[in-house]
């Protein structure tokens, strides 16, 4: 106590915590820093979460404009089916569009990327995300959506053709946008889960490592008039010895 009391207070209410050195509290110290460390996983792990998302979303936009390529393959098919209506230029002008829809699909496919990463053209089939505090986490699909990988570079409606062979390229993709926002509400679900806990972590930390200011003010004042109580009896002590010693001159 004393001095060094006093100093230990001083130090807390500076600082704004209660265990500033080991010695405070050890066991407090070792409990708060184990919580320390699971909040900052929860957190760590809720970025990760939503970095994904970023991602996912990034692949989203690819495939919606693949998807829009291939509606508007279908349609053109479509119209060129109807051979007893259009000519063989009309339909050389059809298989023109596609050609131009086929390559905004294999650029899409190709050029869909996240931090340099492509992400349709199948080089990246599974992404796994970090979203728990131990580094397990989600596995995200990811699809190929090149010509070659769809069944359509070939695609020509010059020649005879099939439109089921779009049919299943739609499909594919659809399913591909599906399994995404599935995943993406996951990740939703897992970041809005781990900033709680990490909340209640970082809460229950505070418990243990944050000072009680009113407590440690009325601790120090109570130690300051402790500490000039012993000074003034150390005082009187000493005023009393030299009295006495006064009387026996």
């Amino acid at each position: 106590m004393g001095v060094s009391s006093i100093n230990s207070l001083y130090t807390g209410l500076s600082s704004g915590y209660s265990i500033n050195k080991a010695a405070d509290n050890a066991a407090g110290l070792a409990i708060a820093e184990k919580l320390q460390s699971q909040a900052n996983g929860y957190n760590v792990g809720a970025n990760n979460a939503a970095t994904m998302n970023d991602l996912i979303n990034v692949a989203d936009g690819g495939i919606s404009s693949i998807t829009d390529s291939l509606q508007r393959i279908r349609e053109l098919s479509l119209q060129a089916s109807n051979t007893a209506i259009y000519s063989s230029e009309d339909i050389s002008a059809m298989q023109y569009e596609i050609d131009g829809l086929k390559q905004s699909i294999q650029d899409a496919a190709k050029g869909t990327q996240f931090n340099t990463m492509s992400l349709l053209d199948g080089s990246k089939a599974d992404l796994h995300v970090a979203s728990n505090p131990d580094g397990t986490g989600m596995s995200i699909k990811m699809v190929n959506t090149t010509l070659e990988s769809l069944g359509i570079a070939d695609y020509d409606v010059t020649k005879d053709f099939d439109i089921s062979v779009i049919d299943k390229a739609l499909e594919k993709v659809s399913s591909a946008r599906s399994s995404l926002g599935a995943s993406s509400n996951a990740l939703s679900t897992v970041i809005n889960s781990n900033s709680y806990t990490a909340l209640n972590l970082t809460s229950a930390q505070s418990r243990i490592e944050d000072l009680d200011y009113p407590k440690a003010i009325s601790d120090l004042q109570k130690e300051r008039l402790l500490e000039q109580y012993k000074l003034n009896m150390i005082k009187k002590k000493s005023e009393d010895e030299s009295l006495v010693l006064r009387l026996f001159r």
